[in-house]
């Protein structure tokens, strides 16, 4: 769950004269942060500054709030996210979760920044959205984010992979956050290679705006 709340008064010892300060808080669904919420922090608030437009607020504050509120089933989650092995599976959520709060909030973006979990098995095997015991039992985790302009905004790995096992896990990352890079030959022979976004998490953000701004807009109608 996020919460935005911005732009609004900075404290001067935070103020920046030319963009908006931004402000990360992670609170975990049981007990108080350590020092991994903070960690998660840092990412998340870096990657929220390449997609924020901060020059348009200058000398004020953007807060994004995450509360964690469920860990999957047997993920240690009575133990809290304190207890967790690893820090990363929690990522893509907070990132996604903060890019719909910021697009429900207004907040103008240079771009919107979709994200996705890679595990790779003792075998080889590259698993997208893995379960908790997948996550447990993998070899080593990725993260990719990807920006709306084609650009890995977000990148973080742990554990022990080779090149070709990152580009293996980048490629299928590309695939589920943008789409499947497919050939189109128009009538003049040119090659299309623009990303197919079907089915992808940046086709999921803009179906869930387009449904928001129709319930928004629905006002207008009984006026007209």
């Amino acid at each position: 769950m996020a919460a935005i709340s911005g732009p609004i008064e900075v404290q001067r010892k935070d103020e920046i004269p030319e963009e908006a300060a931004i402000d990360v808080v992670l609170r975990p669904n049981i007990g108080v942060g350590a020092v991994r919420e903070r960690h998660l922090e840092s990412i998340v608030e870096k990657a929220l500054r390449q997609v924020i437009i901060v020059a348009a607020h200058p000398r004020t504050l953007i807060q994004v709030t995450l509360q964690v509120v469920a860990t999957p089933a047997g993920s240690n989650s009575s133990k809290g996210l304190h207890q967790s092995q690893h820090n990363l599976p929690l990522l893509p959520a907070l990132l996604q979760s903060s890019m719909l709060a910021l697009l429900a909030a207004s907040i103008p973006l240079a771009m919107v920044l979709t994200s996705t979990l890679i595990a790779v098995s003792a075998n080889g095997e590259l698993l997208s959205d893995p379960q908790p015991n997948a996550i447990e039992e993998a070899t080593s985790l990725h993260i990719f984010g990807f920006s709306s302009l084609g650009d890995l905004a977000v990148t973080e790995s742990e554990g022990t992979f080779s090149i070709d096992t990152w580009e293996q896990a980048y490629n299928r990352a590309e695939q589920i956050c943008r789409g499947s890079a497919i050939e189109d030959v128009d009538q003049t022979g040119d090659v299309n290679m623009e990303p197919s976004h079907m089915d992808s998490l940046e086709n999921s953000i803009t179906d869930a705006m387009k449904q928001k701004i129709a319930k928004e807009q629905r006002w207008k109608e009984v006026y007209e």
